[in-house]
């Protein structure tokens, strides 16, 4: 997955057209189209989808990007497979409107540094009822939960393996979207600039 956006720099879309613009430029760099004015970043690899981790610009239009890049599934006999790594005040500040199209595949929520929306101090209470909003109010495949890899990796929302296993895990993983749990990391933050997150389907 290619993905779109983050936490730093300026970026934003401004009209429907910036979003068919930026949607081609993905296909045809990253996805499964060609260009013919410029050699493709990665080389022949070819990625299966984007991911929108929008914390910034217009959220007028991410709606408008997601539909043109999901208009490719098919072409060539590639699927363009579309997730979103919103925080978890519901519905997101920038990517809810995108969220409402309903196109998105795999959605994963960061429920932490929200304490309204996340574990806190050994009650799951917030971030139950979080969940049961994120589930019942966006259309997509699969959700997951996003949480941190260690205390040292975000402010707060922090969820200790034994009360993941005991308290959280057991009533999520009854919700037919429950994908699996996105462990947040610092490594390569800390390491090289760069955001990493590992998937790990508990």
């Amino acid at each position: 997955m290619l993905s779109i956006g983050g936490g730093a720099g300026g970026y934003s879309l401004n009209s429907e057209q910036d979003a068919a613009n930026l949607a081609l430029y993905i296909w045809n760099s990253f996805l499964g189209g060609s260009s013919s004015s410029s050699k493709r970043p990665l080389g022949d690899a070819v990625l299966d989808g984007v991911d929108f981790d929008i914390e910034g610009g217009n959220s007028d239009y991410y709606g408008a990007l997601t539909a043109h890049l999901k208009s490719y599934s098919g072409k060539g006999n590639k699927e363009v497979y579309l997730s979103a790594a919103p925080q978890c005040p519901f519905p997101d500040q920038w990517v809810g409107k995108a969220l409402d199209t309903g196109l998105f595949d795999y959605v994963w929520v960061q429920f932490y540094n929200n304490p309204p929306c996340q574990y806190v101090q050994g009650n799951p209470a917030n971030l139950m009822d979080s969940w049961k909003q994120w589930t019942t109010g966006v259309h997509a495949k699969y959700i997951f939960l996003g949480l941190l890899a260690a205390p040292a990796a975000a402010g707060s929302g922090f969820i200790p393996a034994a009360s993941l296993e005991s308290q959280v895990l057991p009533a999520l993983k009854g919700s037919s979207k429950y994908g699996g749990v996105m462990l947040w990391s610092k490594f390569y933050d800390d390491q090289d600039g760069y955001s990493s997150a590992i998937k790990n389907s508990v």
